[in-house]
């Protein structure tokens, strides 16, 4: 009889289940942003919660839980009930930081892809009034400079870092010794190190170098994007440009989820996205920060399967971890 009755409880919970499940969203739905105020994934998270809350039904709040290079914040939607009320606004950082650290708190596979949502470019810039006019001069200087050329990035790991070790080994160059790596922290510590000449060159967040482009203090050479930007059609991509590596670097945004979210739920945000991709308001944000959207037009599982790939051969190659 007890067996019995509790086979008959779990029945029931898993009716209750699929019924609050059919139902959803019947309450706000929480949006954690594993970064700080102000920075590109904030501003795509309350874009998002912004043009998605009209065909959601419900209010989306963003949370920031920042720490751990976004770990923290990963982790507590990892850690969170699989019922849509709490979801992840992901960037490369959940892909490349397992990548390369094998001791990362939150695996690349530890959610549900709900779907990818922006690129954020990258650009490869010098000052306004460097002699190099090409990704082609730029990377000619390097070699000739036998390591004494420079450039500021956040980590040899970091995004940044890597946009730059890519091209210089699509180049044949050493990622490592070909040009010396400068740490600053933080896009604006970046931005002045390149404008004081403090560097040569660097290859960081398009958010952080578009106003210097456009006042002529900085010079774009190359995007780090899926497809040249709209603010910089003259710009080649790396792609483009044959840098095989490279071409495949780039920031981005994505909507995840707690592993095991009901397929009722993962259904309604199919349906949430597919409006949000030609939503005006949307659409309109993306462009003022810089970025591509990218909402509909990638499989996010296997996407973000590619980009911890992509880190992790490289931070392989590059000798950061073992063959």
């Amino acid at each position: 009889m007890k067996r019995l009755l509790t086979g008959l409880a779990v029945a029931a919970m898993m009716v209750a289940s699929a019924a609050q499940a059919q139902d959803y969203p019947e309450s706000a739905v929480t949006l954690v942003v594993p970064y700080g105020p102000g920075g590109a994934s904030d501003l795509a998270g309350r874009a998002l919660a912004e043009a998605g809350k009209e065909y959601l039904g419900e209010p989306i709040t963003v949370v920031n839980k920042p720490g751990a290079g976004g770990m923290n914040g990963a982790r507590s939607v990892a850690d969170a009930d699989a019922d849509g009320y709490t979801l992840l606004l992901a960037r490369v950082g959940m892909a490349l930081t397992p990548a390369v650290n094998p001791q990362a708190s939150v695996g690349w596979d530890e959610y549900t892809f709900l779907g990818a949502l922006e690129a954020t470019p990258m650009i490869l810039a010098v000052r306004g009034d460097s002699e190099f006019n090409s990704t082609e001069d730029l990377l000619a200087a390097v070699k000739d400079s036998n390591g004494r050329m420079a450039y500021a990035a956040s980590g040899a790991t970091a995004i940044d870092g890597f946009t730059v070790q890519s091209l210089l080994s699509d180049a044949d160059l050493d990622p490592l010794t070909a040009a010396t790596l400068v740490p600053y922290k933080g896009g604006g510590e970046l931005a002045t190190a390149l404008l004081g000449g403090h560097v040569d060159f660097l290859a960081i967040a398009a958010g952080s170098l578009m106003p210097h482009i456009e006042s002529g203090d900085m010079k774009p050479l190359m995007v780090f994007a899926p497809k040249r930007m709209d603010k910089l059609p003259d710009v080649p991509t790396a792609e483009e440009l044959g840098y095989e590596q490279a071409g495949q670097v780039t920031g981005w945004s994505a909507l995840y989820g707690p592993k095991g979210l009901p397929e009722e739920v993962v259904a309604k945000w199919d349906e949430v996205l597919s409006n949000v991709a030609t939503d005006e308001t949307w659409l309109t944000l993306a462009e003022r920060r810089g970025s591509i959207s990218t909402v509909g037009e990638k499989d996010m599982t296997e996407y973000a399967a590619q980009q911890y790939g992509l880190f992790n051969g490289l931070a392989k190659k590059f000798g950061y971890l073992p063959n």
